[in-house]
């Protein structure tokens, strides 16, 4: 890729691979599910061009990343741990964030727990969600969506992982990778994933057969579990963080997504982010942007643009 180089830290007590290229200021990019290092791929070139030190993990769990066995190792608490770990490897006091889907719900906890380690977050397809300290968050999943709604379906060890094998992890990959259905993602527990092999699948234009084989290769490899147990570890974060309830993020913030993504179209969280409610919890909030007729994983859907975004907005600082 173009001169992206490669090496593993030690963090927090487990190796990690981070994926990196360019000097200056440190552009941090934190990925989701099921993803990798490498959904960063356009913006790791771009941002370096541009003067700037662009570092893309593998977080806990994932890719070439070191995967501890139990879910209770996956708490925000560990990956937010594993991350300032990495900031203070890399020699600076504040990195530029950017993040998508589980690397924002993350990328959340960071600015909660360290604001003095983000200079600015630029936060892709997952709003900033307050703790209710009055449910679990997957009890309170099941009364709003069901219990075939996807994070509900992650939550028992090795069911998920079963159901992907017999439906086989390229073919996963790329209903996920390619899924444009408005929220909420259900599983029904049968073909939870819809692929039927009389329908393939086209790929778009932004993901080839290069790029799902190289997904598709890793998770193979590793498995699917380490990333499942971000989902299996939420009402263990729920428990881990009563103390912030009510705490208001102070961190620079500017959010962009798709009008089409799964999350943004997930009933009331259209409304939260736009009605202000956001903005109440995010104070530092200073642009929302939803790009017309973009799906979830906008950061690869729209790369060019993003990376655009990412510049325009880091460069004010």
């Amino acid at each position: 890729m173009e001169g992206i180089s490669h090496r593993m830290v030690k963090v927090n007590g487990i190796d990690m691979h981070i994926a990196e290229k360019g000097r200056g200021p440190v552009v941090l990019f934190l990925h989701g599910f099921p993803e990798l290092w490498y959904t960063w791929r356009h913006q790791i070139l771009a941002l370096s061009s541009l003067g700037y030190h662009a570092v893309a993990p593998d977080l806990r769990g994932y890719g070439d990343t070191e995967a501890p066995a139990s879910s209770s190792s996956y708490s925000c608490l560990h990956i937010v741990g594993d991350l300032i770990a990495l900031i203070d490897y890399l020699g600076v006091e504040q990195v530029f964030l950017v993040a998508h889907d589980w690397g924002a719900h993350i990328g959340w906890y960071l600015c909660l727990f360290r604001p003095d380690r983000v200079k600015a977050y630029l936060c892709l397809s997952v709003p900033y969600m307050p703790r209710n300290p009055e449910m679990k968050p997957v009890e309170g999943m099941k009364l709003a969506f069901g219990e075939d709604y996807y994070m509900c379906r992650f939550q028992e060890p090795g069911v998920i992982e079963e159901e992907i094998s017999r439906a086989g992890t390229a073919q996963v990959l790329k209903k996920i990778l390619t899924g444009r259905k408005p929220g909420p993602p259900r599983l029904p527990k049968e073909n939870p994933f819809g692929i039927y092999p009389e329908n393939p699948i086209t790929l778009p234009s932004w993901l080839t057969e290069a790029d799902l084989s190289f997904y598709a290769t890793k998770y193979s490899q590793k498995g699917f579990t380490g990333g499942l147990n971000f989902y299996r570890a939420l009402d263990l974060n729920w428990e881990l963080t009563a103390s912030w309830t009510g705490a208001p993020l102070k961190v620079p913030v500017k959010f962009v997504v798709g009008e089409l993504d799964m999350v943004y179209s997930t009933p009331e969280i259209k409304e939260f982010v736009s009605s202000g409610g956001f903005k109440h919890h995010v104070p530092l909030l200073e642009e929302i942007v939803v790009m017309e007729g973009v799906g979830h994983f906008i950061n690869e859907e729209k790369a060019e643009e993003i990376s655009n975004h990412i510049y325009d907005y880091i460069s004010k600082y």
